[in-house]
């Protein structure tokens, strides 16, 4: 085989891997950044409009005249004239009809004679202000952004659709989309009436140890102390193996690809990080059953690291491919990537580095993902994506900024209702005082979009009875 042969076989195979790595982290991060739960009832026969609104790129900017079209979605099946606007905010994701098709939004609006509405977050889905997600153009993604978006749409929809002039405004929020609420309540206080934040995170934080401590704690109240222990102790074997020289053997045993270097702390990195990204998507989605079908998968195996490694293997294999390119290049490529492709982690991964920081690290021993995935992974991953300018002292200093700004865990807001579920590792950057917020045992992340059912715990059902009342104060 001659030299040129090997160099195009190279790149054919390397080309072939960067679909391949991609759609590995693509798909945990999917898991963890997906729309909220749609409402299991649908009301399929309602006709859900799509339409867009003229916003400016930046609100912040007179002599900026460039505009752009946001997306977003109108249910009108029960509205009588003068009927309030229940808005659900978009977040990091691309909008759908059944979200104003059904739920517990949707049987308010019914009760109410009012229009459903649903809209899409500036950058995600089909709103896009600029042609492309380069350095330069991504940097009108920002949630002040978004929420003066959203005031326009609120005043412009009052005053442009027959029966709203006079109508009381409602928002609804599920995970940043909650975060949203909670501020635009505290920015924009005259426009909406009350808002229902779901699972808001409202504290920015660059080492946010909790999450992951939550997320075991979670594993080990749904799945026993006996999953916990097999997860600790298999990656503690694992980060043994690499640092006395046969982190070949973990290569093999999972499959890695040839260009992972064993050697390379950011290789290593990037591998415990997505390690425990899985399980938190196991975690931050659970529904009944769930957490526990993993932990009975790993426990029926012989050892801790057979145990770990077989259940990871079959999370890798749902991406494709003959093995598994967890490198740090491999995820760089990925969030390199400036096209518009539907994947959303090039945008999400910004709006961390430039105003929230919540980087899930291993700086808690209060965990069982092990110690290697420290805050310099991700404040690394920062300057080599967008510009050198986002260093440690950088992007502490956006966080702070973001937390004087809205106020952190005292936002000081009036009629917005917070709700987690217990399970949520994202309820540790919430307002967790049982007199401020409502937090519901033995759920989830965004678990209380559903309509009011009868496999609702006792403890659901109060919640979601709860912010129906608050509703009709709202709205008298």
């Amino acid at each position: 085989m001659t030299h040129s042969t090997i160099g195009l076989t190279l790149a054919l195979l390397a080309l072939g891997l960067a679909h391949v790595n991609a759609n590995v982290f693509q798909q945990t991060f999917r898991q963890l950044h997906q729309e909220p739960p749609l409402p299991a009832n649908q009301n399929r026969a309602d006709v859900v409009q799509t339409l867009w609104i003229e916003q400016k790129l930046d609100h912040f900017n007179d002599s900026d005249t460039r505009n752009w079209q946001m997306r977003y979605m109108l249910n009108d099946v029960f509205f009588k004239s003068g009927g309030p606007m229940f808005i659900f905010l978009g977040g990091e994701w691309e909008i759908s009809q059944g979200r104003i098709t059904g739920g517990h939004m949707y049987d308010m609006a019914s009760e109410h004679n009012g229009i459903l509405a649903y809209t899409e977050h500036r950058y995600y889905g089909e709103s896009k202000p600029l042609p492309d997600l380069s350095n330069e153009n991504i940097q009108y993604l920002h949630v002040k952004q978004a929420l003066a978006d959203l005031a326009h749409f609120i005043t412009t929809l009052k005053q442009t659709y027959e029966g709203l002039s006079d109508s009381k405004v409602i928002i609804v929020g599920g995970s940043y989309s909650a975060t949203m609420v909670t501020w635009f309540k505290k920015v924009y206080p005259d426009l909406v009436a009350g808002g229902w934040a779901s699972s808001a995170p409202l504290l920015a934080k660059a080492n946010f140890v909790e999450y992951k401590e939550i997320t075991g704690q979670s594993i080990q109240l749904m799945g026993g102390t006996a999953c916990y222990k097999r997860i600790e102790n298999g990656i503690a074997e694992m980060e043994t193996m690499f640092a006395t020289k046969r982190g070949g053997e973990v290569k093999a045993l999972l499959k890695l690809c040839e260009k992972f270097d064993v050697y390379s702390d950011l290789d290593i990195w990037t591998l415990f990080s997505e390690i425990s990204d899985i399980f938190a998507g196991v975690v931050q989605t659970h529904n009944a059953g769930s957490i526990e079908k993993v932990c009975d998968t790993m426990m029926a195996e012989s050892s801790d690291l057979i145990g770990l490694s077989k259940y990871l293997l079959t999370v890798f294999a749902k991406s494709g491919g003959k093995c598994y390119d967890l490198s740090y290049n491999a995820i760089l490529a990925t969030l390199l990537e400036s096209r518009y492709t539907g994947n959303i982690m090039r945008q999400w991964i910004y709006q961390t580095c430039n105003e929230y920081g919540w980087y899930q690290t291993s700086g808690s021993a209060a965990q069982p993902f092990g110690t290697k995935f420290p805050l310099a992974l991700y404040t690394t991953m920062c300057a080599d994506i967008y510009g050198s300018q986002y260093s440690n002292s950088f992007i502490e200093s956006k966080v702070q900024e973001t937390n004087q700004y809205f106020g952190g865990l005292s936002p000081k807001v009036e009629n917005v209702y917070l709700t987690h579920g217990h399970l949520d590792p994202w309820r540790a950057m919430g307002i967790q005082n049982e007199s401020e917020a409502t937090i519901i045992p033995e759920y989830a992340h965004c678990k209380d979009f559903d309509s009011i059912k009868d496999t609702d715990t006792s403890e659901m059902r109060a919640s979601k009875e709860k912010i129906a009342e608050l509703v009709r104060q709202w709205l008298k």
